[in-house]
C-alpha cells in the first residue's frame, strides 16, 4: 500500500475516535507492523507542523492523538461558546505532583506526604481526567491506587512521563531523620545543664 494511503487511514482513525490511539491498534487497523506506523506517524507529524494547519499530531505515551494549535483556543473556545477552565488550586497541583512522580499511589499515600486530607482534591483530579484509578492494592483494605493520565500528558505538553522536570536532589536539604536527630541532640544537651 501506498505511504499515502497509510496517512490517510490514520488520519481518518485518529479524526474520528477523538481520543488518543495507540501504536498497536493503528498496526491491528492498518494490518501493517507497529515501526511502520510508527514512521508513518513520524511523517505526519512533520506535514503538519511544516503547514499552516489548525491541528497537530501529538505522541502521548504509546498513542496518537489530532490536537488542535494552542494558537487557535480562543477562537475554538468562542466558537463553541466554552468557558475558559479554571487553573488548578496550589493544592491540587501539589496532589498531582505527588502522583506523577510517585504513581501508583493510594489516597492515603497523598495525604501522609501532604500532611493533610486529599482525597476530595484526588477525586476532583479524577472528575477532570488527569488522573485515573490504576487498580487495587493487594494489602488489607485493598485501597485504589492512582495514576496519571494521558490528558494528563496532553495538558502539561509533554509525551511521557520522562519528560517531567527532576526532582531536585537532596544536597542541601535537612532531611526529616536529620532534623529529628539534631533536636533529640539539643533536647539531651539541655536537659544535661
Amino acid at each position: 500500500m501506498e505511504i499515502n494511503q497509510y496517512k490517510a487511514q490514520i488520519e481518518a482513525v485518529l479524526f474520528a475516535s477523538g481520543e488518543p490511539v495507540s501504536a498497536v491498534r493503528l498496526a491491528e487497523l492498518l494490518e501493517v507492523e507497529e515501526e511502520t506506523v510508527r514512521q508513518v506517524v513520524t511523517l505526519m507529524k512533520d506535514d503538519y507542523e511544516a503547514e499552516e494547519r489548525g491541528i497537530l499530531l501529538v505522541a502521548l505515551g504509546e498513542s496518537f492523538q489530532l490536537v488542535t494549535k494552542d494558537c487557535y483556543a480562543g477562537l475554538i473556545r468562542t466558537a463553541l461558546e466554552i468557558r475558559r477552565n479554571t487553573p488548578l488550586s496550589q493544592a491540587a497541583m501539589e496532589v498531582l505532583s505527588i502522583i506523577a512522580y510517585n504513581q501508583p499511589v493510594t489516597k492515603s499515600f497523598v495525604e501522609q506526604v501532604r500532611g493533610v486530607e486529599s482525597g476530595q482534591i484526588v477525586n476532583n483530579l479524577v472528575e477532570k481526567g488527569l488522573v485515573e484509578e490504576a487498580g487495587r492494592l493487594d494489602v488489607p483494605g485493598r485501597p485504589v491506587a492512582y495514576r496519571t493520565t494521558l490528558q494528563f500528558l496532553r495538558c502539561f505538553g509533554i509525551s511521557s512521563l520522562e519528560q517531567l522536570p527532576p526532582l531536585p536532589d537532596q544536597s542541601g536539604q535537612v532531611m526529616l531523620d536529620e532534623y529529628m536527630a539534631s533536636e533529640s541532640q539539643e533536647s539531651s544537651e539541655e536537659e544535661t545543664q
